[in-house]
């Protein structure tokens, strides 16, 4: 379709999908935002890392056709507005783009544009790799242990979340309604109480934890971990750890097996002859602090799990995927002193805000962090730097283009072209290690007595990436 503000590149083919299948042309336009800030400066270095690694690994015979579109300050600047329709309109079209940090307008009431963006295009999966590049600078011990991917769910929870202000007309109604209408009596100050409500959906949760689930076998990762606060909010966050479990159990029940139900079945390998209760007993050691009936049930799911045997059993379960799940605040701490037990991560919202950004300080900070955000059901997915716009650095050449040059390479993937991915991959840590780093990297080298250290501008950076492929 044509459009006002865009032009469309006439030597570029539509990405289209057709039974859940990428359909990717050699020349596919590839729609993107360069960002506000520091973004310029990052994008421009990125397209040249991502142009010549494409050119390399394909000899020429495939290139992308950059389309570029507007939002944030220079898409306002244009008096486009700051989410120009016309720029959903892009993505919905050609389902595959990237963008660099957006700002979000300083006014009351008006939302952030990156969260505008996935909530218009449904892009229910924040898709957070977390990596270890040789040579970075890490705060903690075994940086290399950490190899993570996260799946935080990217339209629900508090991205949905409805909030009345304190005092407010509004929340003294809905305090009220509470306490008179549902026999609400937890509330401690309802009349100095703000009121906020989070959803968290069967639907949602279920595609989320599918897509987790999908990428895990796909890409052979050895566990999916569901991370949740459901002992504290049993019908939210527990309920998306019980969906989840029940999704494994039906629809993959051949090829994942629950961390439980490892626990069974390996007590039974190792003791043939040992009774449902003892059993039992060894896997909850408060067993014989239990009521008869807690007792009962427990012996009941022991003898149900065993009836896996002819499929799970006698070692066939240690070669599927493992289904573990982990109370968000202890996790937040495993993944630190445990970072070799998480691998593929599901989580509601903002669980996975708090445990992707922790994460990425271990491998280097925030702006070498890559991130997705991707509806794999009908295709659409936009690649994006996690970091903000730092507009004091704006237009200096200085900052570290690595986050928006790993979410290229995320894109590349997504894209089926993991041959021009890997150049990049490859190059980018070899670059590192040589000490060829931006300021942010250059300063910690140096503070930890590293080696050499190179100081690069942001082009630099680039340049040294590219003549490394």
């Amino acid at each position: 379709m044509p459009y006002e503000k865009t032009s469309i590149p006439s030597g570029g083919m539509k990405i289209t999908i057709h039974d859940g299948i990428l359909n990717v042309p050699d020349n596919p336009v590839i729609p993107f935002i360069e960002g506000d800030g520091t973004g310029p400066d990052i994008w421009k270095a990125s397209v040249r890392v991502l142009d010549a690694a494409v050119d390399k690994a394909y000899a020429g015979k495939r290139k992308i056709e950059w389309m570029e579109v507007y939002a944030g300050e220079k898409s306002f600047n244009k008096g486009l507005g700051w989410l120009p329709e016309e720029t959903l309109d892009v993505f919905r079209e050609f389902l595959v783009g990237i963008k660099g940090p957006l700002s979000t307008p300083i006014g009351g009431g008006i939302r952030s544009l990156n969260v505008a963006l996935r909530q218009e295009l449904d892009l229910y999966v924040c898709l957070r790799p977390v990596r270890y590049v040789k040579g970075v600078p890490s705060p903690v011990k075994r940086p290399e242990l950490v190899d993570m991917v996260i799946f935080r769910e990217n339209t629900e929870d508090i991205y949905a979340g409805i909030e009345w202000q304190a005092e407010s007309l509004e929340a003294e109604k809905v305090i009220g309604f509470l306490q008179q209408e549902m026999g609400v009596k937890k509330i401690r100050f309802p009349k100095t109480s703000a009121i906020g409500i989070k959803p968290v959906s069967q639907e949602g949760s279920i595609r989320l934890v599918e897509a987790a689930i999908e990428y895990a076998l796909q890409h052979g990762r050895k566990s999916v971990t569901l991370v949740h606060k459901g002992n504290i909010m049993k019908f939210t966050e527990g309920a998306f750890k019980s969906w989840g479990y029940e999704l494994s159990t039906t629809k993959y029940r051949d090829r994942t097996i629950s961390q439980r139900e490892s626990w069974i079945i390996g007590n039974k390998e190792r003791d043939p002859g040992i009774s449902s209760e003892e059993n039992a007993r060894s896997i909850e050691p408060g067993f014989d602090n239990m009521t008869p009936a807690q007792k009962e049930s427990l012996v009941k799911e022991v003898e149900k799990t065993l009836e896996l045997w002819p499929t799970h059993g006698d070692g066939k379960w240690k070669k599927m995927l493992m289904m573990k799940d982990s109370i968000a605040d202890i996790t937040l701490q495993q993944t630190i002193t445990r970072a070799d037990e998480f691998d593929v991560i599901a989580t509601t919202n903002l669980n996975g805000d708090y445990l992707s950004d922790a994460l990425a300080a271990q491998i280097g900070g925030i702006g070498i962090a890559p991130g997705g955000n991707i509806n794999y059901k009908t295709g659409h997915a936009i690649f994006e730097a996690t970091h903000g716009t730092a507009p004091k650095y704006a237009n200096l050449d200085k900052v570290n283009p690595g986050s928006v040059i790993l979410s290229g390479v995320m894109m590349l993937e997504y894209l089926g072209w993991v041959e021009a991915a890997g150049l990049i991959n490859a190059s980018l840590s070899k670059t590192i290690s040589a000490g060829k780093v931006t300021y942010d990297f250059a300063r910690l080298m140096r503070a930890e007595g590293t080696g050499d250290v190179t100081e690069l501008r942001c082009s630099q950076f680039a340049d040294e990436i590219i003549g490394n492929l």
